[in-house]
């Protein structure tokens, strides 16, 4: 079975990115973007009342200054971090695909005898790369072969592994889905907000003075977006490891066939009467 040291240490990384994505992140808008933000407002507002027909131009700090477009930004930030944690982790995993994990000059079979001498090769590896799929499917072969002595039952457990491991990585993408379903939704509650302030300044727009309508608006429209785009580019990035980890399971799975299920040899006995 696998080992749950990795899964404390993903935890923890995830904890301590966070927490850094959110100083970063609000920093960056305490320092930079809100200041800036603010003195393009000004100056809008006091052209606006100077020449009421003056258009003013969009700027990237007005579009990203409001308190939803910033949760959005924390958690894109933390949902590709989470996701740069398990690519590294299956393209490490991924490059004992490359070794020859169990070798043998073609031709020569592996008898129920030999599983043991290859296991303990298997288990010299680092702690690390034995929680890796290809490993821990080898080890569950040999083992399944030196006890039954069946080659059916070491495809069958070499697929189990597999199917087992896919799954479990389908899984443990439920966090990046939900942070990618969260984000548009932050983004409407930012549109709410803006409407639900527009329409509070009613009463100014009837007045001539529609800079806190338009403002207002400003927040909503800018809010739904800043979330849409992002929620565009973080499906993106999820379906590439999504099939990053697919190809991985597969790839896996054939290393099996080639490397194990395809050698192993199993002597008939004769019955003398």
């Amino acid at each position: 079975m696998k080992k749950t040291l990795p899964i404390s240490m993903e935890f923890i990384y995830q904890l301590f990115a966070l927490i850094l994505i959110i100083i970063f992140v609000h920093a960056a808008y305490v320092g930079i973007i809100r200041p800036n933000a603010d003195a393009i407002l000004a100056r809008q507002a006091e052209m606006l009342q100077k020449d009421k027909t003056k258009t003013t131009e969009r700027s990237a700090y007005v579009l990203i200054r409001d308190y939803e477009q910033e949760a959005c930004f924390v958690l894109m930030f933390w949902a590709l971090a989470i996701m740069a944690f398990k690519a590294v982790t299956t393209i490490r995993h991924r490059s004992l695909l490359q070794q020859d994990l169990i070798p043998l000059a073609e031709g020569v079979r592996i008898l129920p005898e030999d599983t043991r001498e290859l296991s303990r090769a298997i288990q010299a590896l680092t702690t690390y790369q034995q929680n890796g799929l290809l490993p821990r499917a080898l080890l569950a072969g040999l083992q399944r072969f030196s006890s039954t002595r069946n080659i059916q039952d070491v495809a069958d457990a070499t697929h189990a592994y597999c199917s087992v491991e896919g799954e479990r990585l389908e899984s443990e993408l439920s966090m990046i889905r939900y942070i990618a379903w969260a984000i548009p939704s932050i983004g409407f509650i930012g549109t709410v907000r803006g409407i639900g302030d527009a329409l509070g300044l009613a009463h100014q727009a009837i007045e001539g003075e529609i800079f806190g309508v338009t403002r207002s608006l400003g927040v909503a429209f800018n809010s739904t977006l800043i979330a849409l785009l992002i929620s565009i580019v973080l499906m993106f990035m999820l379906h590439q490891l999504q099939l990053l980890q697919e190809r991985y399971v597969l790839e896996t799975e054939a290393y099996c066939e080639e490397r194990l299920t395809r050698h192993l040899h199993t002597p008939s006995v004769s019955i003398q009467k």
